[in-house]
């Protein structure tokens, strides 16, 4: 790096491989902005290079050179102690160790919870904490995404799509790159849809999957107040603008703040041949005008996100969830419906209260029309290990059909 009087990370013998060009203008998030520089020392030479973490992560204080002799006893100890982990050995031998780190803390015995609040809580403390430490096994990558180290696979096109260029080398953990390569195939392989009828919806790194499909059946069957059109507010993947658009709603206008779900609709609505009837907008919830129907379908748990990925769960102070009840009357047609999609997750927890849910839908001028639930179907809900089981059994998602007063 410049003026900082150290050397760069020297860069590993390798042929240049010409980068994958991004296909959406709103996929293009580049490692223009400035990253902060970690620095480190190795034997006889001071090194910098900058540092990537989308899950909020503070740039490493202390960092250490590791390789294949590194045991996961050691390691843990290291990173509880405050000691990052730079890899320097075998790429293979790396996701080994980030395994046997994970499984020491899984092996953990639970403190045991007397409310199911509190055992949520617990649960958010111990995979921070979990997060925390595994995260300071740290990968270095040159210029291009390409990872110098023995066996390294090719990580080009996942990184490329999670953050767009690189024309510097950086620093990132294991295991958020291991993420960024589970959602690069989850990109690439699609995810079936149901209520699509079978066709694949192909979410992008940092908007939510829609691989719960009960309440894409919920959308599919409730009867439609209105065909002429619909707003999608925090369309994600644009999963509920085409559902409606396959039942057949004219118009439909998706709204979202943030420009990697707007890429994803993009590309999910191209690949469905639904661009046509949905119009993609750039907001903070609702758009101009009003609709016939309105849906959303807000982050289910009140609460502080700790990382991107976490945004599609938690709503901090019910921001979205108050936001879009509060709008709602203001951006419905006279005999509109809004339809609410919500989970009784956090009720079961103690986070919000069905009273505190239903003063919100008085306070912003609106009634309950109806109500449909449905079970959830996804494995957690039988897993009986999962320290949540108590709340995920007696889970309910519901579609609220919601009016003014």
């Amino acid at each position: 790096m410049r003026g900082n009087g150290r050397k760069s990370i020297p860069q590993w013998p390798g042929k240049p491989v010409p980068l994958p060009h991004a296909k959406f203008a709103l996929d293009q998030t580049t490692m223009q902005t400035p990253f902060p520089t970690i620095s480190w020392s190795e034997p006889g030479s001071e090194f910098s290079m900058r540092w990537r973490s989308e899950s909020g992560f503070q740039p490493p204080k202390k960092i250490i050179v590791g390789d294949d002799r590194l045991t996961a006893d050691t390691a843990v100890r290291l990173a509880s102690e405050g000691s990052s982990i730079l890899w320097r050995g075998d790429y293979h031998n790396a996701r080994q160790l980030l395994q046997a780190m994970a499984r020491r803390f899984d092996r953990k015995p639970r403190k045991p919870a007397a409310t199911l609040r509190e055992a949520f809580n617990l649960h958010r403390q111990a995979q921070s904490q979990k997060a925390r430490i595994l995260g300071m096994l740290l990968i270095p990558v040159d210029a291009g995404h390409v990872i110098p180290l023995r066996r390294a696979p090719d990580v080009r096109s996942a990184c490329i799509e999670a953050y767009g260029p690189a024309d510097e080398g950086y620093v990132l953990s294991l295991r958020e790159l291991l993420g960024v390569i589970g959602a690069h195939e989850w990109r690439r392989n699609g995810v079936p849809i149901a209520a699509l009828g079978g066709d694949r919806i192909h979410p992008h790194y940092g908007v939510f999957s829609p691989v719960r499909g009960e309440y894409l059946e919920l959308v599919e069957q409730a009867p439609l107040p209105s065909a002429e059109l619909a707003f999608d507010i925090g369309t994600g993947t644009g999963v509920l603008a085409a559902i409606l658009a396959r039942r057949g709603v004219k118009k439909i206008v998706a709204t979202d703040m943030q420009e990697r779900a707007l890429a994803c609709a993009q590309d999910n609505l191209e690949r469905l041949n639904l661009t046509q009837q949905v119009t993609l907008v750039q907001a903070d919830l609702y758009p101009p005008g009003r609709a016939g129907l309105v849906v959303c379908n807000p982050p289910w748990l009140p609460g502080r996100p700790s990382s991107i990925l976490e945004q599609a769960v938690y709503d901090p102070d019910s921001r979205m969830l108050k936001g879009f009840l509060d709008g709602l009357r203001d951006h419905l047609l006279p005999g509109g419906e809004g339809w609410l999609i919500l989970s009784d997750f956090a009720e079961l927890l103690g986070l919000r209260s069905r009273d505190d849910l239903l003063a919100m839908i008085d306070r912003a001028g609106l009634v309950v029309l109806g109500r449909t639930d449905i079970r959830p179907r996804h494995p957690k809900s039988t897993d009986a290990s999962d320290p949540l089981h108590a709340a995920r059994r007696q889970e309910v998602t519901s579609l609220w059909q919601l009016a003014a007063k």
